[in-house]
C-alpha cells in the first residue's frame, strides 16, 4: 500500500514536470533553442497568481467561487507568461536567429538571470507562503490510500492541456505549420509559412502552458519563491531531454519517469539522494538511446 501511495505521488509530481517540460521541448522543437529563461518565467507567473489572490479577493474552502477563481488564476497567469515569452522573443531572440547557436544560448541564460532578479524584487528573499485554496480532503474511501482535491487539481488542468497541445499540433493548421517550420523554416517559407508568426505562437503556447502549471505548483505546494523557477526548470529539461527533447509524448513520458524515481527514491533511499539517482538514471539511458526515450536520431544539419 505504501509503494501505491509513492506511485500515485509520483504520477502527480509528474505530471507537474511533464507540463513545465512541454514548454522546453515545443522551443526546442521548432528552432532549436534550450530556453533556459523558462523556469525563471514560471517563477514570475507564481508571483502573479499570489498577487491575483489578494487582489482578486480568492477565499479558500473548494466552493463554486474558489473554483472560479482557481479558472481565472489559470487563464490570466497563462495569457501574461505567454505574453511576456513572445516579448522575450522578439526582443532578444529573434535577432539572433541567424547567429551561432551560442549567441542565443548565452542570451536564454542572461534573460533567466533578468527573471530571477525580478522574481526577488516582487517577492523578496524569503520564500513566500500561497493561500490553501484547496483543501486536501482524501476522495478515496481507503485509509491507506490518498488522493486529495490538490491531486484531483493537478489532473483536472494538466491532462486537459496536454491533451490539447497534442490535437493542436497534430491536427490544426497551426500544428502542420510547427511541423513544418521544424523541418526546414526555409522550405517552410518558401512555400507561404509565416515563420516568424509561427515561432510567436510556439513562445506564446510554451509560455502559457507554464503560467498554468505556475498556478497548479502553488496551489499543490503551498510555497513559492525567487530561485523555485531554477530546481523546477532544471527537472523539467531533464524530463524532455529523457523522453527526447522536440517531442511532445517523449515530455509527458519523461516528465512522469522523473516524478516516479523521485517519489520512490525519496521514500526508499533518502530525499538527499533523489537528484544523485534521477541524473544517474538519465545518465544511464542516454548512453544507451542518445535521442531519448521517445526521440528520433537525426543527422546534425550544416
Amino acid at each position: 500500500m505504501f509503494f501505491l501511495q509513492q506511485c500515485l505521488i509520483g504520477l502527480t509530481n509528474g505530471a507537474l514536470v511533464a507540463l513545465v517540460a512541454l514548454g522546453y521541448t515545443m522551443v526546442y522543437g521548432i528552432i532549436g533553442l534550450i530556453n533556459f529563461a523558462h523556469g525563471d518565467l514560471i517563477m514570475l507567473g507564481a508571483c502573479l497568481a499570489l498577487t491575483l489572490v489578494g487582489a482578486l479577493g480568492i477565499a479558500a474552502g473548494g466552493g463554486a467561487a474558489t473554483w472560479a477563481g482557481v479558472a481565472a488564476l489559470v487563464l490570466l497567469c497563462g495569457l501574461f507568461c505567454g505574453g511576456l515569452n513572445v516579448a522575450v522573443d522578439r526582443i532578444v531572440y529573434k535577432p539572433l536567429r541567424n547567429a551561432p547557436k551560442l549567441a542565443p544560448l548565452v542570451s536564454a541564460i542572461g534573460v533567466s538571470f533578468i527573471f530571477m532578479n525580478a522574481g526577488l524584487f516582487w517577492l523578496g528573499p524569503a520564500d513566500r507562503s500561497f493561500p490553501d485554496l484547496v483543501p486536501s480532503t482524501n476522495l478515496l474511501a481507503h485509509d491507506g490510500l490518498q488522493f486529495t482535491l490538490k491531486d484531483l487539481l493537478v489532473v483536472l488542468v494538466v491532462v486537459p492541456l496536454m491533451v490539447g497541445l497534442s490535437l493542436l499540433v497534430r491536427t490544426t493548421r497551426l500544428g502542420k505549420a510547427m511541423r513544418a517550420v521544424s523541418q526546414d523554416p526555409v522550405a517552410a517559407a518558401l512555400v507561404g509559412v509565416d515563420v516568424d508568426r509561427v515561432i510567436a505562437a510556439t513562445f506564446f503556447i510554451g509560455g502559457f502552458l507554464g503560467g498554468a502549471a505556475s498556478v497548479i505548483y502553488g496551489l499543490y505546494i503551498n510555497t513559492i519563491g525567487f530561485q523555485m523557477g531554477f530546481q523546477n526548470g532544471l527537472y523539467a529539461f531533464t524530463a524532455a531531454v529523457l523522453g527526447g527533447i522536440g517531442s511532445i509524448p517523449g515530455a509527458v513520458l519523461g516528465g512522469l519517469v522523473i516524478g516516479l524515481v523521485r517519489a520512490l527514491s525519496s521514500a526508499y533511499v533518502g530525499e538527499r539522494w533523489t537528484g544523485a539517482i534521477v541524473f544517474a538514471i538519465l545518465i544511464v539511458i542516454l548512453v544507451f538511446r542518445p535521442e531519448g526515450l521517445l526521440g528520433r536520431r537525426t543527422r546534425e544539419k550544416v
